[in-house]
């Protein structure tokens, strides 16, 4: 099983809709696949129709002990071969609970590995914030998705998630390869150039050569509670995904096969 990351230290950049469009693309290519919400906020776990406030298995269980097999907290959506680990409320605490806790970085890349032969690739959908959620998700992946509006504010998050990116990569035996996805692009605006001029400047290696348009079709995909390639798969934005996906699966197959 490949496990993407997809994470950005801001808010409202397009994380949770680039993990939803990608998975549900490899889905409808015959790929099994996790989605893994670990956002206090569970926008995905709304998104595919479950309550981040309900009563039933989470995320937040795999950090506590006794919640039985990993698989058990799993639920299947109703798009074929798509699987969802639902976010709750609840993960908002775990900094505090766990403290010191020896090994609190490395929950989730255990907890997946019990399931690694049940799918072919799990996406992550990471929280704003740096803490443990997102340590655990670097920890666990084998590629990072950087989603970044094509705005001014959301170059800074971007620099603080480099930086973030850097520390990791001390801890790990391995760098984490990334790419920079310039999201919500309005070619009608000025700032949106700039912004990504901006990118293309500081980042020319790690920066994807495309764009993510502006597209109201997210939106009703989103209303839908489905991904926007089963709503519009002929959209601006369908298409523009559909190009990011091969990207990805190009090099993050060099990665692997440079790491075998």
């Amino acid at each position: 099983m490949r496990i993407w990351a997809v994470a950005n230290q801001k808010g409202g950049v397009g994380k949770t809709t680039t993990a939803v469009t990608l998975a549900g693309l490899l889905s409808q290519q015959g790929e099994r696949v996790l989605l893994v919400d670990m956002d206090p906020h569970g926008s995905m776990t709304s998104y595919m129709g479950f309550d981040p406030e309900g009563d039933g298995s989470s995320l937040y269980g795999l950090f506590h002990s006794g919640s039985g097999p990993v698989s058990s907290m799993i639920y299947k959506t109703k798009f074929e071969n798509l699987s969802i680990f639902t976010a709750s409320t609840a993960l908002a605490t775990l900094d505090r609970q766990l403290g010191t806790q020896d090994g609190k970085g490395l929950v989730i890349a255990r907890g997946l590995s019990e399931v690694s032969g049940d799918y072919d690739y799990a996406l992550l959908d990471c929280p704003p914030t740096l803490g443990v959620l997102m340590v655990n998700a670097l920890a666990a992946c084998h590629y990072l998705i950087v989603p970044v509006q094509s705005e001014f504010l959301a170059l800074k998050g971007l620099e603080r998630m480099m930086r973030t990116v850097a520390m990791m990569n001390h801890a790990r035996m391995t760098p984490i390869p990334y790419l920079i996805v310039p999201t919500l692009f309005d070619r009608r605006t000025r700032a949106s150039g700039q912004a990504l001029d901006n990118m293309r400047e500081r980042y020319p290696e790690g920066l994807w050569h495309e764009v993510i348009p502006v597209d109201t079709q997210f939106r009703e995909a989103s209303r839908a509670g489905r991904p926007i390639s089963s709503v519009a798969p002929r959209s601006r934005g369908s298409v523009a995904y559909a190009e990011l996906l091969k990207a990805v699966l190009m090099q993050d197959k060099l990665d692997f096969k440079a790491a075998g």
